[in-house]
């Protein structure tokens, strides 16, 4: 990929579907580079803007370190020319830092910066947390708004002054007035994700407040639906995407709603649907039933 600069590496992911793999483990749950390698390349014939590796989706939160930078590495060297790959960095700030420096080693193109691990932090802290992260990279910095790590609008503005390679916004908490306020005061200063699960449900709403991209789990095994589905949200098509919404996604979230930590489950399932498996999901997460793999099979065939 030819070098670019932060900001340009922002526009370009604002301007397309985002693709966020799940990660490929063996049945003992080890990585499985040589299927996730193909998982990205395959992918990758198909459109989106960029590729989160391993992001939640991808069970960033069940792996080591050294996994995490094996990953990053293993997504740019799989990914298609030009399309730019973005890393993880998460837990304390210290090890957030490390995996900032990690993902510039290996290859990465921008880093998307999770929740603080487990407490609870004030606003100082947050901007403290991000400003680390911001100096300790020349990547572009995309902070998610999530959990234990919601941003008011004045701790973004602030962040956005003090940090020139803070370039995105994710937003996984779907409070509309917090996003208001935040696009109202910063504007195209940065690139606006939909991070919500099963993101979908939501495009067309959040596309009004500046949200022109969103993480697309179901892009994982079912590529050109979700391609179709953003297309049709991008032109405002509003009947296409609220048909698409009753036919496939609404009872598709009813079933990821079955036990918790299932919107990652679900895709590894529907990997399985499709016939290029990917493994199970690693523990604390637990794989669907037989019986809910059979109902999504049965969703799966309505669109394909």
């Amino acid at each position: 990929m030819v070098n670019r600069t932060p900001g340009e590496v922002a526009r370009q992911l604002g301007s397309g579907l985002l693709s966020f793999p799940i990660t490929h483990l063996t049945r003992d749950g080890a990585f499985d580079e040589p299927a996730y390698r193909e998982h990205v390349a395959w992918l990758s014939q198909f459109p989106a803007a960029g590729l989160f590796a391993p992001g939640g989706t991808g069970e960033f939160f069940s792996l080591t370190l050294p996994e995490v930078e094996n990953v990053v590495a293993a997504a740019v060297g799989a990914a298609s020319e030009g399309l730019p790959v973005i890393a993880p960095a998460g837990y304390g700030t210290a090890t957030a830092v490390e995996l900032a420096r990690t993902a510039e080693r290996a290859g990465a193109h921008g880093i998307l910066l999770f929740p603080p691990y487990l407490t609870e932090a004030g606003q100082e802290g947050l901007r403290a947390h991000v400003r680390a992260v911001c100096d300790a990279t020349s990547l572009g910095v995309i902070v998610y708004n999530r959990a234990n790590a919601r941003y008011t609008d004045e701790t973004v503005d602030r962040l956005a002054e003090e940090c020139r390679n803070l370039v995105g916004f994710k937003d996984g908490v779907g409070d509309i007035e917090q996003m208001a306020r935040i696009y109202a005061r910063l504007g195209d200063r940065l690139t606006y994700i939909g991070g919500l699960p099963t993101a979908e449900m939501f495009a067309l709403p959040y596309l009004s407040l500046g949200l022109t991209t969103y993480s697309s789990a179901i892009f994982n095994f079912l590529p050109r639906y979700a391609a179709g589905f953003y297309d049709a949200v991008r032109r405002r098509d509003d009947a296409a995407v609220m048909a698409a919404l009753s036919e496939f996604v609404i009872p598709y979230t009813d079933l990821r709603n079955r036990r918790p930590g299932y919107a990652v489950s679900i895709i590894k399932a529907g990997m399985r649907v499709i016939g290029r498996p990917a493994g199970p999901v690693r523990p604390p997460l637990t794989d669907l039933t037989d019986a809910e793999l059979s109902e999504l099979e049965t969703l799966v065939r309505k669109v394909s």
